[in-house]
C-alpha cells in the first residue's frame, strides 16, 4: 500500500465518523449555504493577477513538518496583503496537519477566493466544504474515476463551489469534464512525491484553452512561475516554498515583487 492508498483508507474512517458526529441537514444550515461564491478562477484571469494560490499546510508526508509555528489566519491574510489570487488551506489532519477549524477561522477574516485542500471521495466532504466556507474544491484524479469526477462535479455546482481537476499525467486525462472551472497538472508524483518540473509542461498543449490552468508543486522561483506562463498556464499553486520560511507572508510578498 503506498501512500495515497494509506491517506485514501483513513479519510473513508475520518468520514464515517464525521457522518455520525454531525448530519448533512446540520451541516446544511449555515450562512455560507447562502453566501455567494468568490471566484477563484476568475480572480486567476483578472488583468495584472499574480495567478498565485498560496497555500498553508504545517506538514506534508513527503517533507514531514514543514512550519508548525504558523497560524492560519495570520497567514493567509499576509498572503491576501501580498497580492496572491487565492489560498489553498489543508483541513487534513493527520498527514498535512491541517484542520476545518483553520478553514473556518480564515474565511472570517479574508475576502479571498478559499480552495479546501483535501483527499475528497465523499459526497459528504463536499457539504462539510460549503459549511466551512470554502469556494473551491479539489478533486484528485488519481483516487477518483472518470464518473465520480463527473457527478462531484455536478454536486459542487450545485452548492455554487468552483472546481480544480488535478492531474498527473496523460493517462488521467479521460477524467476531465467539461464543467470543472480549473485543471491543474501536478509535479509531484502522489505514490513516490517525487518532482518532475517538465509535467506540466508536456500536458499543456493537451489540456486545450477550455479551462484555466494550473501548474502545482515544485514552483519555488520566478523563473520556472515564467516558464510555466509562457506554456499557457495562468495558475500556480505555491506552498511548500513560502511555508517553510520563519515569515511565509514576507516570503510570499518578496516572491512576488521579483514578477
Amino acid at each position: 500500500m503506498n501512500i495515497l492508498d494509506t491517506i485514501v483508507a483513513r479519510k473513508k474512517i475520518e468520514i464515517a465518523q464525521a457522518k455520525e458526529n454531525i448530519s448533512i441537514q446540520q451541516l446544511e444550515q449555515c450562512n455560507f449555504f447562502i453566501c455567494s461564491t468568490v471566484s477563484l478562477s476568475q480572480n486567476i484571469l483578472k488583468e495584472n493577477s499574480t495567478g498565485i494560490i498560496a497555500e498553508f499546510k504545517r506538514k506534508s508526508p513527503s517533507k514531514g513538518i514543514i512550519n508548525d509555528k504558523a497560524y492560519a489566519v495570520e497567514v493567509v491574510k499576509d498572503y491576501e496583503q501580498a497580492g496572491v489570487s487565492g489560498s489553498s488551506v489543508l483541513t487534513d489532519t493527520d498527514f498535512f496537519g491541517g484542520s476545518k477549524e483553520d478553514l473556518q477561522n480564515v474565511r472570517k477574516e479574508v475576502s479571498l477566493p478559499l480552495l479546501r485542500k483535501d483527499f475528497m471521495i465523499d459526497e459528504y466532504q463536499f457539504i462539510e466544504a460549503k459549511n466551512w466556507g470554502a469556494d473551491v474544491i479539489l478533486l484528485i484524479a488519481s483516487i477518483l474515476t472518470p464518473q465520480q469526477v463527473k457527478s462531484f462535479t455536478d454536486l459542487a455546482k450545485s452548492l455554487h463551489l468552483e472546481v480544480l481537476l488535478e492531474l498527473h499525467g496523460e493517462n488521467e486525462l479521460n477524467h476531465v469534464y467539461h464543467k470543472v472551472d480549473m485543471v491543474g497538472v501536478n509535479n509531484r508524483n502522489l505514490k513516490t512525491f517525487e518532482v518532475d518540473i517538465e509535467q506540466s509542461i508536456r500536458m499543456a498543449n493537451k489540456l486545450g484553452n477550455d479551462f484555466v490552468k494550473i501548474a502545482e508543486s515544485g514552483i519555488s522561483n520566478i523563473s520556472t512561475l515564467k516558464h510555466f506562463k509562457q506554456n499557457g498556464f495562468q495558475g500556480f499553486l505555491i506552498g511548500e516554498n513560502f511555508m517553510k520560511t520563519d515569515h511565509p507572508g514576507k516570503a510570499c510578498k518578496d516572491f512576488i515583487a521579483q514578477l
